[in-house]
C-alpha cells in the first residue's frame, strides 16, 4: 500500500469508532462520522480513494507495529 497521508482528525474518528466496535457498542453516529470523514478526506485529495484510505487508517489504528 502506498504512502497515504492521513490526517490526524481521521485517525482519532477511526479509534473511537475502533474501540466502540471492540466494546460491542458502537453506534450509527460514530460509524457515519467516520465514514463521512474518510469521504471528505478522499474527495479532496485527488488520486486517492475512499476505500484505500480507509484500508490504510484502518490498518494503522488496529495493527500499530506492522
Amino acid at each position: 500500500m502506498a504512502d497515504i497521508d492521513i490526517p490526524e482528525d481521521l485517525i482519532k474518528l477511526e479509534r473511537a469508532a475502533w474501540a466502540e466496535q471492540q466494546a460491542g457498542a458502537l453506534t450509527l453516529e460514530t460509524a457515519g462520522a467516520v465514514q463521512a470523514a474518510y469521504r471528505e478526506h478522499a474527495a479532496a485529495t485527488n488520486g486517492v480513494g475512499r476505500l484505500e484510505l480507509e484500508m490504510a487508517t484502518k490498518k494503522l489504528v488496529r495493527h500499530p507495529a506492522e
